[in-house]
């Protein structure tokens, strides 16, 4: 068995620093002048640990340095390194190299670590000639060609490669604008199609919004939030339509994909990246409110990465504050929610279950899983 690796090295690099994407080089520029660091190299690594017991089962190929070389050694493998970067800094014209070229080596398998970028450009050069999958690096992930997490593309490529029964889906390549998306419109756009090793558990959805019907349902929510908040708290409130609604009651504004602060329901800052909302933290007891992504289910980990793993543990478990219609928790058919923050510990201590509010003085218990 072949197994292509492909690692878009800049892929998620916009994230904790609140630029809401990664795409383009003055975007990448930009990130990086705010300490941004790669995101996709470690999800990749993540992945092919899960794989390090299989390594003499199959050929590995992958892209020069930090488009899966230099990953790949790192884990153990003598992967057989094809082709060559375009310049010095990598582009989505270096994926599609590296998808055809794998293509033409008859890879019965290629994993690429990326976002919606990096999976338009694996379905522009592949389609659904051969199978491939998605391990999870990018800012949003509105695409159904991806794993829940690294260990579970891992879990899926393990079965694949020893021969298991699997079943191999059609799975919608989608992505949007980011210049649109920065500025608050979010519409997504059909790309095409990627073949992709099916399993329910551990492949994500493609995102869906919240219909327009529930509007009544989101300000009961956003009413039971209101009441419930305490004088002197932080209130970290993530991006989302379900998000957006607690503000109203206040008059306020809120930045639909962006993470705002609020505190005695007024604002403390708007559209904020991860060293803002550690900085504001410092002494300071706070509350985190986020809503799942419709149709995938994920809590942390998609679209609202300033939130990370340091602030998540600043602020503590018993402070995460989940709303979410009935709908959107009825629509994911028993699966669970999701965490997937890039932090494997954090991930698993989040697990478990929780409360979600649903209404005014209503709420469901729900399992949290990774």
């Amino acid at each position: 068995m072949i197994l292509g690796l492909i690692v878009n090295p800049i892929a998620g690099i916009g994230g904790r620093v609140g630029l809401k994407g990664s795409d383009g080089p003055e975007i990448q520029r930009r990130a990086r002048e705010l300490g941004a660091s790669p995101v996709a190299p470690e999800r990749a690594r993540l992945a092919l640990r899960g794989l390090a017991g299989l390594k003499e089962g199959f050929q590995l190929v992958t892209w020069p340095g930090e488009m899966g070389e230099e990953v790949s050694r790192s884990c153990g493998f003598a992967p057989s390194v094809l082709g060559s970067i375009g310049g010095t800094e990598t582009t989505g014209e270096d994926t599609v190299a590296a998808a055809e070229e794998m293509r033409r080596r008859n890879a019965d398998l290629i994993l690429f670590a990326g976002g919606d970028g990096t999976a338009r450009d694996v379905c522009r050069a592949i389609g659904t000639m051969l199978p491939a999958l998605g391990i999870p690096a990018g800012v949003k992930i509105h695409s159904a060609a991806f794993a829940t997490n690294p260990s579970s593309a891992a879990e899926i490529a393990a079965r694949f490669l020893k021969g298991d029964p699997i079943t191999l889906r059609a799975s919608e390549v989608m992505d949007l604008d980011e210049e649109a998306y920065r500025q608050g419109s979010v519409s997504p756009r059909l790309y095409g199609y990627l073949n992709v090793p099916f399993e329910r558990r551990r492949i994500q959805g493609k995102k869906s919004p919240s219909p327009v019907s529930e509007r009544g349902r989101l300000e009961a929510i956003a009413l039971d939030v209101v009441d419930q908040m305490l004088d002197g708290v932080l209130y970290i409130i993530g991006p989302g339509t379900t998000t957006r609604s607690i503000l109203t009651p206040l008059g306020l504004e809120k930045t639909l994909i962006g993470v705002d602060v609020i505190c005695d329901r007024k604002w403390v800052a708007a559209d904020v990246n991860e060293a803002t909302l550690l900085r504001l933290l410092e002494g300071r007891e706070a509350r985190i409110v986020v809503t799942p992504v419709g149709g995938q289910g994920y809590v942390f980990g998609r679209g609202n990465q300033p939130i990370s793993p340091a602030v998540i543990r600043k602020v503590g478990r018993k402070n995460l504050v989940i709303v979410s219609t009935a709908a959107k928790i009825h629509a994911l058919q028993g699966r669970p929610l999701l965490v997937d923050t890039g932090d494997p510990k954090l991930d698993r201590d989040l697990t478990g279950y929780v409360v979600v509010i649903t209404g005014y003085n209503e709420r469901i218990v729900y399992r949290l899983s990774t």
